[in-house]
């Protein structure tokens, strides 16, 4: 629990920098030291470092997954020293590093451990507005993480719209609904139905819908929801299928980040659109070189079924321009292991050929401070995903060049030239076997009007 100017607790943490260490705490960076005498924890934060921000998670995320009191916590004294931060960002910060850290997250273990621990953070600062954002982004924040960890064999298609639009239908302001098989045959949606086709679990398309200005620009939030990727007759070798429940993750954030934005009340002109099914072989999985028809009615072939993310995507984007009139189209998806190579763990590739847009996502991102870098996307790129004689596009170009930017550019033909930003978080989605909720933070900042 974290409380904002709260009752206090009998010890205090306080940070310092290196020049006026009190005897015997210690001087690494981000480190901390009880001297009891004084009820005081001091936390060192070096005078000089490259990120600030960084500084102050690595020292908060150490600290909280090894405390065991109750604390008060004095911000002011740490606001003085990160002077280069808005005091807002730094009270943002500790306040989500510390949520994150000691978030107990989806266990079926035996005995179940709560932590109780009390954080008050003291401040002169008036932080009442910025504690009951935070408040409801970390609430959300830990239930699309929640999504993420459930396991393969209960976090089915099924199971995730139902959980997600029963609890969507909780929040004032949102319009939810699921749309089956049935639904999605009647629309068109092809290479969707394509995907769900070896699979004995019902395919799911979820719609969350929050209005409280319809003047603004619709946004429409599509997320690639496969609740597990096995690859289909473009079998994964088996180290490759570790991690593959978090293949839904794009459509876990995507539709939490609508519930926050109307927990919240913002101001905002939002869809959110969840394609949920898993990826299997099956008698009637859809094989190799196979042709499919798209909702949009372009047609592609299917030179690879383990590069099934962008086909159900591809129906979910036209959903939002055709049936939802989106002004404008944001994906999420743990999409192609080549950003991961390029990216690593520290950004989210972003991928756009509107300035605006990808601009308005940039500045967000540095509010949240989540990690995001924008690759190219060319013509070049659309015309690899053209190389086909039979099809309008093919789902998977021959070749390892430019992966990223290839998938991209097969996704932005659906959007049928709406302003349009692909988020690809396949590096970014989960550390540890745990997901994380990436971009829900930089979303809702950037739709939080």
């Amino acid at each position: 629990m974290i409380n904002l100017n709260a009752k206090q607790e009998e010890v205090t943490l306080v940070a310092v920098t290196e020049t006026n260490l009190p005897k015997f705490v210690s001087k690494e960076d981000a480190s901390t030291t009880l001297i009891s005498s004084e009820a005081k924890i001091y936390m060192v934060l070096n005078a000089k470092t490259n990120d600030r921000r960084k500084q102050l998670k690595k020292a908060f995320a150490n600290f909280v997954a090894t405390n065991k009191v109750n604390l008060n916590i004095d911000l002011d004294s740490i606001i003085a020293i990160a002077k280069d931060l808005d005091p807002k960002i730094v009270f943002n910060t500790i306040f989500e590093t510390i949520d994150f850290v000691s978030f107990k997250s989806f266990s079926l273990k035996e005995k179940q451990e709560e932590s109780k621990i009390v954080y008050n953070l003291l401040t002169k600062h008036d932080f009442q507005k910025e504690h009951a954002i935070e408040v409801i982004k970390t609430e959300m924040t830990n239930y699309a993480r929640v999504l993420q960890d459930t396991p393969p064999n209960i976090g089915t298609s099924v199971y995730f719209a139902k959980k997600i639009v029963d609890d969507a239908k909780k929040i004032a302001g949102i319009n939810a609904k699921i749309l089956g098989v049935k639904e999605a045959k009647e629309l068109g949606m092809g290479l969707f139905l394509g995907v769900n086709a070896g699979s004995n679990v019902e395919g799911q398309v979820v719609v969350l819908e929050y209005t409280s200005d319809a003047k603004l620009p619709k946004t429409a939030l599509v997320g690639k929801g496969i609740t597990f990727d096995s690859g289909g007759y473009n079998l994964k070798p088996a180290q490759f299928m570790d991690g593959m429940k978090f293949d839904m993750s794009g459509a876990a954030i995507m539709l939490t980040t609508v519930m926050a934005l109307a927990k919240a009340k913002a101001k905002a002109n939002v869809v959110a659109i969840g394609m949920f099914t898993d990826n299997r072989i099956g008698g009637n999985a859809t094989l190799t070189e196979s042709v499919l028809t798209s909702m949009n009615g372009k047609t592609v072939q299917i030179d690879n079924t383990d590069a099934e993310g962008r086909l159900v995507l591809a129906d979910g984007i036209t959903y939002a321009v055709r049936e939802q009139k989106a002004d404008r189209v944001i994906d999420l998806a743990t999409l192609t292991g080549a950003i991961t190579i390029a990216l690593g763990h520290w950004f989210t590739g972003a991928f756009s050929k509107n300035d605006e847009l990808y601009a308005e996502a940039e500045k967000a991102a540095k509010v949240a401070g989540e990690g995001l870098w924008r690759l190219p996307l060319i013509d070049e790129h659309l015309e690899m995903m053209q190389k086909t004689p039979i099809a309008d596009l093919t789902n998977a170009e021959k070749g390892r060049e430019a992966g990223s930017s290839t998938a991209a550019a097969f996704l932005n033909v659906f959007a049928e030239e709406k302003p349009f930003l692909h988020l690809d978080i396949a590096g970014t989605a989960d550390r540890d076997g745990r997901g994380n909720a990436i971009m829900l933070k930089t979303l809702f900042e950037m739709l939080n009007k």
